[in-house]
């Protein structure tokens, strides 16, 4: 009887087994093997993920390429609802604006300000305190003074608040503050930044006032109750 010998290859230890990344990456850079071995492409069955049937690479690239125009389609209508809700929010800052504007007797401001403010962005609640205002205004509720406190929480926001109640002071301003689930507070400016005063818009929606919104639309708003609220202070 003979033994053999001869001992079965031992693969090299050093050389790295070949991954699926490898193969994914020869044949992303060498798309001519495919022209080489077209059958490859014809031979291919997948999965469908839409059911247990089998299709060819040919049909699972169409429904990939049906699935991404899906999705585009679905931002888009997402980007024009955003733009039909902006443009309906921007009329309603308009015509918010044109009461104010047309507002002659600067004590009335304040309580247009609040009733334009609840009308046009179909609010429940709404509030506006000023202070360091003129002599001829200082004994007008809306002139009252809040407090340290809350006028130096209004002059510390850098921006308008958009977001949850967070057991804010400022809730207090409104008539029924157990009811506001959602705030925009929002501080009143001089054009060199000091802060005279706040407006205040609730909800009891926890989401109507959402951070995810932005604060655009916020802000312009504050500008427009500072420049007129500002006349209180002549």
């Amino acid at each position: 009887m003979t033994i053999s010998t001869t001992h079965p290859e031992i693969p090299d230890a050093s050389v790295p087994p070949i991954t699926e990344d490898d193969i994914a990456g020869y044949l992303v850079n060498t798309p001519e093997f495919f022209e080489r071995h077209a059958e490859v492409l014809t031979g291919v069955q997948l999965t469908s993920p839409h059911g247990a049937r089998a299709v060819s690479l040919q049909e699972r690239q169409a429904e990939m390429l049906r699935e991404k125009i899906k999705g585009l389609e679905q931002r888009l209508m997402a980007m024009v609802r955003n733009s039909h809700e902006n443009t309906a929010i921007a009329d309603r800052l308009h015509r918010w604006s044109l009461v104010l504007a047309g507002t002659a007797d600067p004590s009335e401001l304040p309580a247009r300000t609040v009733e334009a403010a609840l009308e046009q962005f179909s609010l429940p609640q709404a509030a506006v305190r000023v202070w360091e205002v003129a002599p001829g205004h200082r004994l007008a509720s809306f002139a009252r003074d809040p407090g340290e406190e809350l006028r130096a929480f209004a002059a510390s926001l850098g921006e308008p608040y958009c977001g949850p109640n967070r057991g804010f002071d400022a809730v207090r301003l409104l008539d029924r503050p157990d009811e506001a689930a959602s705030l925009a507070l929002m501080p009143l400016r001089t054009p060199e930044g000091d802060c005279f005063g706040l407006l205040v818009l609730a909800s009891p929606e926890p989401a109507r006032f959402d951070a995810a919104m932005g604060t655009d639309f916020l802000q312009r708003m504050a500008a427009i109750a500072s420049a007129a609220l500002g006349r209180l202070r002549d």
